[in-house]
């Protein structure tokens, strides 16, 4: 469709392409962190259900003792109806995930490391852990940690993280809309008289705010496809960096196909939103000054 408007050599309009990229790459980046939160969580959820930990800890007695303790710590969880398995972790391994504190040089013999005990719900039938806790708990030392407390902090952690972000993306829109509505008032008085001429000759409100809905159209696919291609670079290369990092906790980076094409459905939107802005800014104008 041909404007009638000569609306692309507006100096209020030319840097709103720019805008509105930068705005989808930032609203783009706030949507993948968002979705990367709430999928770490889950991973961490479903990784940490149904688990626990029994740990035997040294209580100023002998090896052997500690051995002894653990034995019996083992014969309560293997009595125990919901308990699908029980494995002691080996003292190397132990010592292993201490190493970064303790040093290179560390004994273990030396160390009153406790004894660790790895432990797997059955997912249908899980055991009461309160009264497996207390059964356990009557052997000096011994404790379980169902990770309970550890997820509660987890899920709040990021909750509030996934709040932020979207909180930020929504920012972005609402500042995107308002920049929107702020050059569609400028152009609109920039052509005023163009605006008086086609209504002489009967061009109606809506016709008029078609043009500017679709110069809205043409900048939300020029700058949202710039900022998605920026933000798609962003994510590829943390994802490509964090590929090197060897640390079971740390969030994956890499998005999911369901969540590629909701961060691909950002410019869209952005572009919709700028169309919806523009059209009803010219029609608001229109009916209250002309």
């Amino acid at each position: 469709m041909t404007l009638d408007i000569p609306l692309a050599g507006d100096a209020a309009a030319r840097f709103l392409p720019w805008l509105i990229g930068f705005m989808v790459y930032l609203a783009a980046l706030g949507l993948a962190l968002a979705l990367l939160v709430v999928s770490a969580g889950e991973r961490w959820r479903t990784t940490a259900a149904g688990t626990a930990t029994v740990q035997i800890a040294p209580v100023n007695e002998g090896r052997d003792t500690r051995d002894e303790r653990a034995k019996q710590a083992l014969e309560i969880l293997r009595a125990t109806p919901g308990v699908a398995s029980a494995q002691p972790v080996p003292e190397r391994q132990v010592l292993a995930l201490l190493r970064p504190w303790l040093g290179e040089d560390a004994d273990a013999t030396a160390l009153p490391l406790p004894r660790v005990i790895d432990v797997t719900f059955q997912p249908a039938n899980p055991p009461d852990t309160a009264a497996l806790a207390a059964r356990l708990g009557a052997v000096p030392g011994v404790s379980l940690d169902d990770h309970g407390a550890w997820l509660a902090r987890l899920a709040g952690l990021a909750g509030t993280i996934e709040g932020i972000a979207l909180a930020i993306v929504a920012l972005i829109f609402i500042a995107m809309i308002a920049t929107v509505v702020f050059t569609t008032r400028t152009s609109l008085a920039i052509h005023r008289e163009v605006v008086e001429v086609l209504h002489l000759i009967g061009a109606r409100d809506g016709y008029i705010a078609r043009q500017f809905e679709l110069q809205a159209l043409a900048h939300g696919i020029k700058g949202g496809a710039g900022g998605l291609i920026l933000a798609a670079a962003t994510l590829i290369a943390l994802s490509t960096t964090a590929m090197h990092i060897d640390a079971p906790l740390l969030p994956r980076l890499t998005l999911r196909p369901i969540e590629w094409a909701a961060v691909v459905c950002v410019p869209l939107f952005a572009t919709a939103i700028a169309m919806i802005a523009a059209r009803i800014t010219v029609l608001r104008t229109l009916a209250r000054e002309m």
